[in-house]
């Protein structure tokens, strides 16, 4: 579970990315959403590469949460409205419970930056057994908006009230 930290959470995050053509050497959002994390303090645990299939994807999500110490599960790519886009068909049903604030603010800001582009994206979070469940787009630009503006400021309060 969380590491207490300086007086607050420390949220140990396990990453996934979501791709049928990426690979460790060229995985650039997976690459950033950990180096992002990392720089925010939290604590890193594994990350995998699972191909634009719902089975894959929630076995991923699944079996992160069984391994156990892991408070957040943070997946990156397959948010879009392509036919291979699957990510948030995967995880939205097995969710506990949402959090549609999260979306919301993710469009929000991201409207700033690609304008009406931005109701493109169906990122999305939500919990599962206790644990954070976040599904970020695959683009570097939009891990790094979802990253340092919602996630890190918010992760660790998150946290505090699924262990209280």
């Amino acid at each position: 579970m969380a590491h207490a930290h300086q007086g607050t959470i420390t949220p140990r995050v396990v990453t996934v990315t979501v791709s049928d053509t990426r690979t460790e050497a060229d995985d650039k959002g997976g690459a950033t959403l950990r180096e992002l994390l990392s720089s925010a303090g939290f604590a890193l645990g594994a990350h995998s590469i699972v191909r634009d299939d719902r089975e894959a994807i929630r076995a991923a999500v699944r079996g992160a949460i069984a391994a156990g110490s892991v408070d957040a599960v943070v997946l990156t790519g397959g948010t879009g409205i392509a036919p291979r886009d699957v990510t948030c068909e995967a995880v939205a049903p097995i969710l506990d419970k949402t959090l549609d604030g999260f979306g919301e603010a993710f469009r929000r800001l991201s409207w700033d930056e690609v304008g009406p582009r931005a109701i493109l994206s169906r990122a999305l979070a939500g919990t599962l057994d206790g644990v954070v469940v976040v599904a970020l787009p695959g683009s570097v630009n939009a891990v790094r908006l979802a990253v340092e503006r919602i996630v890190v400021p918010v992760l660790p309060h998150c946290v505090a009230l699924l262990r209280s």
